[in-house]
């Protein structure tokens, strides 16, 4: 079985490779806390991930190599996520007595009543759920993935210099990453939301008491942003990211374009929410979070806000946290909601 829970480090680096960049970002310990050592993102070309596949592995490994330049961590270490949306999860019922090596024993013999795919063709894992014991049987929360999806992910990290000690599921570091921010209210909000909008795609999670109980990706993005730039300024792809990210956009970008894109994003954060509704017995959340890069959008918060009647705040995993002197400050308020899930793969560290 390829391990897709297990095998922990004491310093892993937290790897996201999204559609537009590769992420790093290093923890230490520091008593019962975590510090932010440092983190990098470098962007990827055009097309080398797309909806979360990796598609030129030679391009995003020069990409890695780069952020392990700038970022020089002390661990070569890491944890990386394949998307949700590639991962079969199924939580089964199995013998408390039986040991780690009897129950996969046991799992290899009845996969394919849970897996679609040949047991050759996929990497396997599974964890016993704490608190679920009940007249000698306990919830196992089996995860499959496609070997190539997880093979080549360990394939662009060991061509960078790194070794995979951990090939994880976004959902799960995100969940890990809200555990911060939950720590922040006065108060722990029952159900909340959290909506990554990245430059390709967006992903609704729904937490319960801080354990997500819903996911669901959709086609849309800062992309569609950056292209609609692109057209109406006649720029190529590289100078309307620059001009975008440097702010040195014609007035006519705040006037028009970014009000517009503004707007279909909160139309599609209540898209996103009432998908939830109707197919769940839930019909309201307390919280919504907006993480991703696009959440950095001017006044989006308040937008989304007083569309959907919730609470809405920026994902800011780190407030409160201890930083490392080669952190800055700066840019961390500005990248902050795209390193959810960096965060959350580093944070394994602690699990």
């Amino acid at each position: 079985m390829r391990n897709l829970f297990t095998k922990k480090s004491r310093n892993l680096l937290g790897v996201d490779v999204s559609s537009s960049a590769v992420k790093l970002l290093e923890f230490s310990a520091v008593g019962n806390g975590l510090r932010l050592e440092n983190y990098v993102i470098r962007p990827l070309p055009a097309g080398a991930v797309q909806e979360k596949n990796i598609q030129d592995e030679v391009a995003v490994t020069e990409s890695l190599r780069q952020a392990l330049a700038m970022l020089k961590p002390r661990s070569r270490e890491a944890a990386i996520a394949v998307a949700g949306s590639a991962v079969i999860t199924k939580t089964i019922r199995m013998n408390t007595a039986l040991s780690d090596a009897e129950l996969e024993s046991q799992i290899v013999v009845e996969a394919d009543q849970y897996i679609p795919y040949p047991l050759g063709e996929v990497a396997l894992d599974f964890e016993r759920q704490p608190g679920t014991e009940v007249e000698g049987n306990v919830d196992v929360l089996l995860a499959a993935c496609r070997r190539e999806n997880v093979d080549l992910r360990v394939g662009v990290l060991e061509a960078a210099g790194l070794t995979a000690n951990v090939v994880d599921i976004e959902a799960f570091a995100m969940e890990r990453a809200y555990g911060l921010i939950e720590q922040q209210f006065n108060s722990a909000p029952e159900m909340v939301g959290v909506v990554d909008i990245g430059a390709t795609m967006c992903t609704l999670y729904i937490l319960r008491h801080g354990k997500i109980i819903y996911t669901r990706e959709q086609l849309f993005g800062g992309q569609q942003l950056l292209e609609q730039i692109q057209v109406h300024f006649s720029l190529s792809p590289g100078e309307a990211e620059v001009a975008l990210r440097e702010n040195r956009l014609p007035p006519e970008y705040g006037e028009t374009i970014l009000p517009a894109f503004r707007d279909a994003v909160v139309e599609q954060v209540g898209r996103s929410l009432q998908l939830f509704f109707s197919s769940s017995h839930y019909n309201d959340i307390d919280q919504l979070i907006l993480a991703g890069g696009v959440s950095a959008l001017v006044d989006l918060e308040s937008r989304v806000e007083e569309s959907s009647g919730i609470g809405t705040r920026i994902a800011n995993p780190f407030s409160g946290l201890a930083l490392g002197d080669r952190v800055n400050r700066q840019a961390l308020s500005r990248d902050a909601p795209a390193l959810m899930i960096a965060c959350g793969l580093a944070m394994r560290t602690r699990y």
